[in-house]
């Protein structure tokens, strides 16, 4: 189902049902109970990007020590759950997936979790997601009597109903892990909002995260990664993803990449550009700019998750878009350079001390908020990565590569 099909259904439809459900919550009546002191299931929704699973890893961590007893349930969806599985977010039976690849098969979906959600039975439930109607209808038709979300208060346009019970408030000016953290303690409160109650949260400086490797299985990859592509052995790696995914506004310009790229292969270094398969045809014309045997396509080489974060492993320094790589990379031991603009690092910057973010701050940067629906204004013209200059961020690469080598992950 297209993206924008997807939000219309969301908007005109969502609200409707939301608007019925409230009703029906109303008439029911009944108050929210506290949270039981061994809670046996908790489900948490979250839909968005494979990245947000990364950022979310503290919230997880959190639920696992405050409440050890529970089963923690995830729902996401379809095409999002290789990551949920790799880093072990919960036992394969207790992931559930709603496919959104049709209309039908999203309401069959649906149908048959909600059935499975509703006999557990549920304690809790987390809605990570920020303005989505789908997810909070998800939190009442799952059965569990506490449904911790995010609310808009007063903001217009962006109703959910108002039977989400443990509600904070969405901040727009704190990251995104440390709101998900919030939902977390909004389940030990039944105060609504919680803007006043809600307890201190720092950024924290790790995930909560970890795939394990074992050295044979990382230097097979690596010995795989060479004799593959030749030109990478003996130098240090950089890796380069250059494509915008979903919104080709978060893109660097190519030719900045182009001139990175080449002033890396001049300082003795190796590239490789990475991607999906769709973004093949970027990564060659790329390639053939930089006309070097040491700038090598890599995109679709990866067949997993897992491969991709192996990879990182087995180079020194990854420059991306903002998007699902660096966040993945915060798993590694890799360093990363992130660029910025339409949105902002202070919200949804990958954690950890390895990553560096790029932004030139713009007065329009960030444009893209769970406000507008991450629709953006400038029609393509992305000013505030285009003023981000190659040099200064070549010049930082070199910085990085020529510092000693830090403490793995």
């Amino acid at each position: 189902m297209k993206l924008q099909t997807q939000r219309w259904i969301d908007r005109w439809v969502g609200q409707a049902l939301c608007a019925a459900v409230s009703l029906w919550a109303r008439l029911l009546g009944g108050k929210a109970q506290a949270i039981p002191p061994k809670p046996r299931h908790i489900l948490v929704i979250l839909l968005s990007e494979m990245g947000s699973v990364v950022l979310a890893g503290p919230m997880f961590a959190a639920l696992r020590q405050r409440y050890p007893s529970a089963t923690v349930h995830v729902l996401q969806l379809k095409k999002n759950q290789e990551v949920a599985k790799l880093l072990g977010l919960a036992q394969s039976e207790h992931l559930h997936a709603l496919d959104d690849s049709s209309g039908l098969r999203l309401l069959a979906d649906i149908w048959h979790v909600s059935k499975t959600l509703r006999a557990l039975p549920l304690d809790a439930v987390i809605d990570c997601e920020l303005f989505s109607r789908i997810s909070s209808l998800m939190s009442y038709v799952s059965g569990a009597p506490l449904r911790a979300g995010f609310t808009a208060h007063t903001q217009e346009g962006l109703y959910r109903g108002s039977f989400i019970n443990r509600a904070i408030p969405y901040n727009p000016y704190q990251h995104i892990t440390q709101q998900f953290l919030s939902l977390v303690d909004a389940l030990d409160d039944a105060s609504m909002p919680r803007n006043k109650a809600a307890p201190i949260r720092l950024l924290p400086t790790d995930t909560g995260l970890n795939v394990v490797f074992g050295a044979p299985e990382l230097a097979k990859y690596r010995q795989q990664m060479h004799t593959d592509h030749p030109s990478l052995a003996g130098r240090k790696v950089v890796l380069l993803y250059a494509g915008g995914g979903l919104l080709p506004e978060r893109a660097w310009p190519a030719a900045h990449y182009v001139q990175v790229a080449k002033g890396l292969v001049d300082a003795g270094h190796a590239v490789g550009l990475i991607g999906l398969r769709d973004d093949a045809a970027l990564a060659r014309q790329l390639r053939q700019d930089v006309a070097s045997d040491f700038c090598v396509d890599l995109t679709g080489y990866t067949k997993s998750i897992r491969e991709l974060l192996m990879l990182f492993h087995a180079a020194q320094l990854l420059i991306t878009n903002d998007g699902g790589p660096g966040h993945f990379a915060s798993l590694t031991p890799i360093q990363t350079m992130v660029f910025f603009g339409p949105e902002t690092g202070r919200l949804y910057g990958p954690l950890g001390p390895r990553a560096r973010v790029l932004e030139s701050g713009l007065a329009c940067s960030p444009c893209l908020s769970a406000y507008n629906h991450r629709l953006t204004f400038c029609d393509g013209d992305n000013q505030c990565l285009k003023r981000l200059q190659p040099l200064p961020v070549l010049h930082e690469a070199l910085q990085i590569l020529n510092s000693p080598a830090p403490l793995s992950a």
